[in-house]
């Protein structure tokens, strides 16, 4: 079941900040800090599982899964990328049963011809919008829940324009998207332009070094849009990090002099990923003459 929490944000017109997550970890640290929806990037799931580009070689089989682990493990109201639907009008139903079966409150479905590529980069091409709007409507029924919500993408601001980028998202709100998203707007002027002219809850997608613009929480809320996500904030620092700590023991041989703030810590990790949880239950397990079950 969705959780009707952020379907409740939209209709109390609060603005809601969603940081990409893309794997376990990521969906835990973010999970415990208070937001008001998580964001499945699509981008950073696929390197994060398969180690390769963003360009529609996940399977839906692939993303279901990993997807549905990432609802069941948080408090937090999940929207998913789905890509294209993974497909035709009779994968677009299937997909959307299993995404909301899998508990996800959200599912974003694009217009973009298979195989897609990541809104950010070039040569993306799209379907005819008359196509797209089928998909919707297909989407629409499919949901049995009123709580899950279905993210409406038009790719068709980098190859045919803005203008028609904007006809596309009246179109996909009409035909039955709770939210629609124009992707990657190239100035606060055209972002201007489309809170002005949707009529829809409207989708903000802030990719750091993207094609678009970063605004401010409260800019956003300005001219029009709903939601703010970050689907590659916690990918970008991760894969920082990481390579800080490589290098470090690449040239020292081993870990020492790493700065603190540069290690999550283990007691903290132990703890985010349910040790305590399972110690106690070994401690009241455990059989005669065991002592400190769990804590070797």
């Amino acid at each position: 079941m969705a959780n009707p929490s952020l379907k409740a944000c939209f209709d109390a017109k609060k603005f809601v900040v969603a940081p990409g997550i893309f794997d376990m970890i990521s969906a835990k640290v973010a999970d415990g800090m208070g937001f008001d929806c998580l964001y499945v990037t699509g981008f950073g799931t696929v390197a994060s599982g398969l180690g390769v580009a963003d360009a529609g070689i996940a399977t839906y089989t692939e993303m279901v899964e990993r997807v549905g682990r990432f609802a069941r493990m948080s408090k937090t109201p999940v929207i998913a990328d789905a890509d294209t639907g993974y497909g035709g009008l009779l994968n677009v139903h299937h997909t959307v049963k299993g995404y909301e079966a899998a508990g996800v409150s959200g599912i974003q479905l694009e217009d973009q011809e298979v195989p897609k590529k990541c809104g950010h980069t070039p040569g993306r091409r799209v379907i005819p919008a008359e196509d797209m709007v089928l998909k919707i409507k297909v989407a629409a029924e499919a949901r049995t829940d009123p709580n899950f919500l279905i993210v409406a993408r038009t790719d068709a601001r980098t190859g045919l324009g803005l203008e028609e980028a904007i006809r596309r998202g009246r179109m996909y709100g009409d035909a039955g998207a709770d939210v629609v998203f124009i992707e990657s707007p190239e100035s606060e002027a055209e972002m201007v332009q489309i809170g002005r002219s949707i009529d829809k809850p409207l989708l903000a997608n802030n990719v750091e070094g993207g094609r678009t613009p970063i605004l401010s929480k409260a800019r956003l809320a300005e001219i029009g849009y709903d939601i703010a996500i970050y689907p590659a904030v916690g990918f970008l620092a991760a894969a920082a990090a990481l390579e800080r700590a490589y290098a470090h023991l690449k040239e020292h041989g081993d870990s020492n002099g790493l700065p603190a703030n540069e290690s999550y810590g283990f007691g903290p990790i132990c703890e985010l990923m349910g040790f305590p949880e399972v110690w106690e239950f070994e401690k009241r397990w455990a059989q005669p003459g065991e002592s400190g079950a769990g804590k070797e």
